[in-house]
């Protein structure tokens, strides 16, 4: 089996089936960091089909090899700072929504948390303590308890 997978009509193929299936890999969860072996094998596959085994076991084929590595690592480490948020996520912690401003999405029945309020693009669970208030009033967080909020009309 390995001597059919070595043969020099097979082996191309090997290397270009692996670094495709990285490559792959690589797509369907980014950040794994397969893409620079994926194209490494690749690369290895393609000039195995131009230039055989024995020009890959050569100094000039050896440097080749590792240039084409270093060069998909480059490449590879450039796209991901162009594609990945220039910011970190934002948080929102208890203490730092007390006060803040926000929006009811689902009515908030007093001393229920079975409404809902929309914080900065954050949805919480949201209760209050005096009536109750329709969807879409304007509310502001009076007290923050885990991920339970208190609120009033503002």
């Amino acid at each position: 089996m390995f001597e059919l997978l070595l043969s020099p009509t097979v082996l191309p193929w090997v290397l270009i089936a692996i670094g495709a299936a990285l490559l792959l890999i690589e797509a369907s969860s980014p950040g794994f960091f397969m893409a620079v072996p994926g194209t490494a094998m690749i690369f290895l596959g393609v000039m195995d089909f131009f230039f055989g085994l024995e020009f890959l076991a050569s100094p000039l084929g050896i440097t080749l090899t590792v240039l084409a590595a270093i060069c998909a690592a480059v490449i590879t480490v450039f796209l991901y700072k162009k594609l990945s948020p220039d910011q970190k996520p934002t948080t929102s912690g208890q203490d730092s929504i007390v006060g803040k401003s926000g929006f009811v999405t689902v009515e908030i029945v007093p001393d229920s948390i079975s409404g809902k309020v929309e914080v900065d693009g954050v949805v919480w669970s949201a209760k209050c303590t005096d009536g109750t208030i329709p969807p879409g009033t304007k509310v502001e967080v009076t007290a923050a308890s885990g991920v339970h909020l208190t609120v009033k009309k503002v």
